[in-house]
């Protein structure tokens, strides 16, 4: 039996984005920095060529994941538990413990995997599209290379095919996702007593802001997407930068080039070009 996770998937989706960028707009963290090579525009002009480039591409990535797997994570989900193929499937555990590895094990597969595209020369030529921004808000936490996400999409699919994941810890774990990457992306920066208590459990906006850094031995941190354990377990965890919050250099230094790095074309052959 086939589940239709879409309406699911996309209504969260927006509720959390439309609610990051109002708050990104009520009170950023930060401003918009100025590239050393942009082009005499003003920084609106110049917020809006980002936008397009962020948002095209995420747009691009999600029309390439649904070509390339047409029923979605959650088919692959369904024909595991249909055909009784992986972990989950052969051993006799409540559905709800099913559901609770479930969500640890994905959880723990994207720490690994965003850490290998850091570490591995081939996949960082890939993820450094999403580290090149140079200005961190909701719409980075989308800005992935179409080749990234098929990596990432493939690593999943095998992930709940050999676990036998069931259909319903998939929608919940794409739905925590895609919250998360907007949320800990997002341009804003928490009431301290919040942030303060919010770190000890989860990534917060400070604490991946530090991940995004210039400072290759900063951005080679904080690698969860939602909660931070993984981190101090792995020992990639820090809550201490070389600058405070609102000085942090974002981005990448060998992408200074506004249409390189903001541009829609620039980001999509990016993977394929040496820096300068």
């Amino acid at each position: 039996m086939m589940i239709d996770d879409t309406f699911i998937r996309l209504g969260v989706f927006f509720l959390v984005l439309v609610v990051m960028i109002g708050l990104e707009i009520r009170s950023p963290a930060r401003q918009l920095p100025k590239s050393t090579k942009l082009p005499i525009v003003s920084k609106s002009k110049a917020q809006i060529i980002r936008l397009l480039g962020n948002y095209g591409i995420t747009i691009i990535s999600a029309v390439v994941a649904r070509l390339l797997l047409p029923v979605g994570l959650v088919g692959v989900a369904v024909f595991s538990t249909d055909h009784d193929w992986g972990i989950f499937n052969l051993i006799p555990i409540p559905s709800w413990l099913t559901i609770i590895l479930s969500l640890l094990l994905l959880d723990l597969l994207i720490y690994w995997q965003h850490r290998l595209f850091h570490e591995i020369p081939l996949l960082w030529k890939l993820h450094r599209v999403h580290h090149a921004d140079p200005h961190v808000d909701s719409s980075t936490g989308l800005r992935f290379h179409p080749l990234e996400i098929v990596a990432s999409l493939l690593i999943k699919a095998l992930a709940i095919f050999m676990l036998g994941i069931p259909a319903v810890a998939v929608i919940l774990f794409e739905v925590l996702l895609n919250g998360f990457a907007i949320f800990n992306h997002a341009n804003i920066r928490l009431p301290h007593r919040i942030e303060s208590v919010a770190r000890r459990f989860i990534m917060t906006q400070i604490l991946h802001r530090i991940h995004h850094s210039q400072r290759v031995d900063e951005n080679n941190c904080n690698y969860g997407f939602s909660v931070i354990w993984w981190d101090h377990l792995f020992l990639s965890y820090t809550d201490k930068s070389t600058k405070l919050d609102s000085k942090i250099e974002l981005g990448l230094a060998e992408y200074p080039d506004a249409k390189q790095n903001t541009h829609l074309l620039g980001l999509l052959m990016m993977p394929f070009k040496r820096n300068e």
